[in-house]
């Protein structure tokens, strides 16, 4: 009859066993209050929460939609003078003249020759007569220490770059 050893041997139960106190001086009749309470507190809770659920009628949303109004306009500078942001320079735009740095000169006659030009501030490069320097800006003589620039090669000078004196 009692042929299953298993069952036969002694085992803890769980209302034995002292581990469920919350810590010292707590005995396990104060932690099951307690969490017995945690426990009905929850459970009432979400009673609560299911009959407000169902008592409110279905016609009447529970979010509160606003019509949305444009927004006034707002001026940027005045704005941005009363956060205490200075004013902005305006900058002129470099002259023509400014763009270009002559830094040498080969004179070789009426139609010939060639000039060093910097262009923007880069590295200079040699032009020769009838080069196009920048934005159609061709080299249209080489004399002496002086260059004519123009927008065609028999046309009026538009520019006229002299090369610096030495110190």
């Amino acid at each position: 009859m009692n042929h299953n050893p298993r069952m036969l041997r002694q085992r803890p139960s769980f209302a034995a066993v002292p581990s469920l106190s919350l810590g010292r001086g707590v005995s396990g009749d104060a932690s099951m209050k307690w969490l017995s309470l945690v426990v009905w507190a929850l459970v009432a809770f979400s009673a609560v929460t299911w009959v407000l659920r169902w008592t409110t009628p279905s016609g009447v949303s529970s979010v509160i939609r606003a019509e949305p109004q444009p927004m006034p306009e707002l001026d940027a500078t005045a704005v941005a003078r009363s956060l205490g942001v200075a004013p902005a320079q305006v900058v002129a735009a470099p002259s023509l003249a400014s763009r270009f740095q002559l830094l040498g000169v080969l004179a070789g006659g009426p139609n010939a020759g060639a000039a060093l030009i910097a262009v923007d501030g880069k590295a200079a490069k040699p032009f020769r007569v009838g080069a196009v320097v920048s934005d159609g800006l061709v080299l249209q003589s080489a004399q002496g220490r002086r260059v004519s620039l123009g927008v065609a090669l028999d046309g009026t000078p538009t520019l006229t770059l002299d090369l610096p004196v030495k110190k």
